[in-house]
């Protein structure tokens, strides 16, 4: 069972500026790494060589077929085996975001080549996915047939039908938000691979193009999928998401021109985003995104006259009965970028209740980490396989069902259900770093695996986790930021934007 996530949404992105170390009890290198790891345990198609996460085998090596295109790779969405397109779209901007913002730390952890690995994974699948300009394929599988079995991906035996959006039946949300995954990944593979970095933004031009001009919302194209991440603010936000990074991507004005014109049609104004101030034409629009971005960060710091993101008894953010740690790492991780803007511009962030300077918006921040790992009332860690005591029965059928080294024979639809859906013993096979989706607004959590709201992880979820722990696991050696001597940064000075709605404030 999947549930709809926030896409954090709109565009620019920060240089790297110095803060004061954080004193910490936890271990946010061993935490960044096992974040990672969950990517491994989502990946669909054919493993590598390398593949860390062994309990996992080749699935979906046909996937696609049937529709004559090769649709096999990408990320299964979450403990079932639908790839959403949308949420895998959102998840590698997001990974890319943090490797873009915090490449430094992610390298100190000796976690570059893994995340360079889990953006790849997913931007490889996207390059499968639009072979032609204006047609997108943006989802395998159906979550109502997919959702009958509980089986191994392995031994997959549900429809693997696929979906697209072309110009007769749009999609402007999910090919905005994979022109934007791709435009981000193409800054954050230009150090690395330039052929393969121009390679993405060519096609998030081409989606870009498609999605602006063929506007539609794609759960109308593809109706399988409202049920499950329905088009719920429409598709207006991922295409000044997509023009913003594109911007990002190549310093092209005609796309931050986009996203100052579009403003108040497409309601940009209206949402929560960040944005470094400029001079020139542009400068009086984008200080209203900022004040909206910072309406809402004071929303998350309880500093906002009353008008706050609620929280547990235990210092938790809560916005959702389903999955809300998908919205805790999300909020966590737009306040430690936007703490370094602030730092970088010796500014503090100006809220109702009072300023307040970065290094209290990095402790909050951390606040929210530390309860993930374990400092709540039910000392837990809601990161699984981080210390002693985390969740045992997550939500999840590889997890939750023996691998094929053990269990050679396939497990069938049904049999699933009837020998290890309802199995009062913990998962045999531990999916490290996944973040499931944590305790109730009064910090209770039952960790049995048909409470699909508390205990499934997704990849949307884990997503910002890596820019959140990369930077506070330098924060806690009191290293400040390591910076490449010589090393020019490979994105412009432009600023962070995140779209947050009115349902995060």
């Amino acid at each position: 069972m999947a549930k709809l996530f926030l896409p954090l949404t709109l565009a620019s992105l920060l240089l790297l500026a110095s803060s004061s170390p954080l004193a910490s009890t936890f271990d946010y290198g061993e935490a960044l790494s096992k974040s990672l790891l969950f990517f491994e345990a989502q990946r669909s198609g054919k493993l590598p060589a390398n593949q860390h996460v062994k309990w996992r085998g080749d699935s979906g090596l046909s996937d696609g077929f049937m529709q004559g295109v090769d649709l096999v790779g990408g990320y299964y969405d979450a403990g079932d085996h639908v790839k959403f397109g949308f949420p895998m779209a959102y998840a590698v901007t997001m990974l890319s975001w943090s490797l873009i913002k915090f490449e430094e730390e992610i390298a100190a952890a000796n976690q570059l080549g893994n995340t360079l690995d889990a953006i790849r994974w997913g931007t490889d699948y996207f390059l499968k996915a639009h072979r032609q300009p204006n047609v997108l394929w943006a989802q395998v599988g159906d979550g109502d047939t997919d959702h009958y079995c509980w089986e191994r991906a392995e031994d997959m035996t549900t429809p693997r039908t696929a979906f697209k959006v072309d110009t007769e039946h749009p999609g402007s949300d999910v090919a905005g938000e994979t022109a934007a995954a791709l435009a981000a990944a193409s800054i954050g593979f230009r150090p690395f691979n330039s052929s393969y970095s121009n390679l993405l933004l060519l096609h998030a031009k081409q989606l870009f193009a498609f999605a602006d001009m063929f506007r539609g919302k794609y759960d109308d194209s593809i109706t399988v999928v409202r049920e499950y991440y329905p088009s719920v603010t429409g598709y207006h936000d991922e295409l000044l998401w997509a023009a913003a990074w594109l911007f990002e991507a190549t310093d092209d004005q005609e796309y931050l021109k986009y996203v100052v014109e579009n403003s108040a049609s497409l309601g940009g104004t209206g949402w929560a985003v960040l944005m470094q101030n400029r001079d020139g034409p542009y400068n009086a629009t984008l200080k209203q995104y900022q004040a909206k971005a910072e309406f809402f960060l004071c929303a998350n710091l309880q500093k906002n006259n009353g008008y706050n993101v609620a929280m547990t008894p235990g210092g938790l953010l809560y916005i959702d009965d389903w999955n809300n740690m998908q919205y805790v790492s999300a909020s966590a991780f737009l306040m430690v970028a936007y703490a370094d803007y602030l730092a970088l511009t010796n500014s503090k962030l100006n809220c109702p209740d009072g300023q307040v300077p970065p290094q209290d918006i990095l402790k909050f921040a951390e606040s929210q980490a530390e309860y993930i790992l374990g400092k709540n009332p039910k000392s837990m860690s809601y990161l699984v396989g981080y210390q002693g005591n985390y969740p045992t029965n997550v939500h999840h059928r590889g997890a939750s069902i023996e691998s094929k080294s053990i269990l050679p024979a396939s497990v069938g639809c049904t049999e699933g259900f009837e020998h290890w859906y309802d199995s009062k013993q913990g998962n045999p096979n531990v999916i490290f770093g996944a973040l499931v989706g944590g305790p109730d607004q009064l910090d209770r959590f039952v960790d049995i695996r048909s409470n699909y709201e508390q205990t499934e992880p997704t990849i949307a979820g884990n997503a910002p986790l890596v820019g959140l722990f990369a930077k506070l696991n330098i924060l806690s050696k009191g290293q400040g930021n390591v910076q490449t001597e010589g090393k020019p940064k490979p994105y412009s000075e432009a600023g962070v934007l995140s779209k947050a709605t009115e349902d995060l404030a």
